[in-house]
């Protein structure tokens, strides 16, 4: 197979400056901001982040996942926990979480400790998930190795079936995490690449701010 080359494409970023000076003293406002700005501009899957992890072998693995709610106790999110993030999660409790913005040339970047959320809070937004959903839960034993397409189906359907009357619980292996982060860099694509990087450290219960090189 032959080498692609890509080395001609170019998007030159005409964006606004970033100025650290400028920005909320608290990243969780100006993750705020910037999100109601990406949601004003019509980014489909503005709530897509990729996920970043550390299996216990030391190998990193990343894949999305969809935010589905922040504030000053975190960044939240749902999975399976016998998935293999879940695992690398509870072996190694330090993830990145990045988002990228395209239209807007805008990505953040989050680092921090992954804890899982309470069983109430994670009951109360399995109860919001559509019917289907809550059966996938159940039906899928997610990151195992599956014979085919149709062993998943017939999962899906038997546990349909077991779940025709009422309503369907929140099973004992699914639930939500929170990110707390330590460190949240905010980054605008700026033209000749000379890019502006902000970066927020916590030290102890106060948040700092200084500007990175591109």
């Amino acid at each position: 197979m032959s080498r692609t080359d890509l080395s001609t494409l170019r998007l030159e970023y005409m964006s606004e400056p970033l100025d650290e000076h400028s920005l909320e003293a608290n990243p969780f406002t100006q993750f705020g901001l910037w999100f109601k700005e990406a949601e004003k501009a019509g980014i489909e899957d503005v709530n897509a982040m990729t996920l970043s992890t550390v299996a216990s072998d030391g190998s990193p693995h990343a894949r999305v996942v969809l935010l589905k709610g922040f504030g000053p106790a975190g960044f939240e999110f749902f999975t399976n926990y016998l998935s293999a993030k879940g695992a690398e999660m509870a072996s190694e409790p330090r993830v990145v979480l990045s988002f990228f913005w395209q239209p807007l040339a805008r990505q953040v970047r989050i680092n921090g400790r992954a804890v899982r959320l309470t069983e109430a809070e994670s009951d109360a937004y399995f109860s919001s998930r559509p019917r289907e959903s809550q059966i996938g839960a159940w039906a899928s034993p997610q990151s195992k190795v599956v014979s085919g397409r149709d062993e998943i189906e017939s999962s899906f359907n038997d546990m349909t079936a077991r779940f025709a009357q009422g309503s369907v619980p929140r099973p004992p292996h699914w639930g939500g995490y929170t990110i707390l982060p330590h460190a949240i860099e905010f980054w605008q694509g700026r033209m000749n690449r000379m890019h502006d990087r902000v970066l927020y450290r916590l030290m102890g219960t106060e948040w700092t701010r200084s500007r990175l090189a591109p």
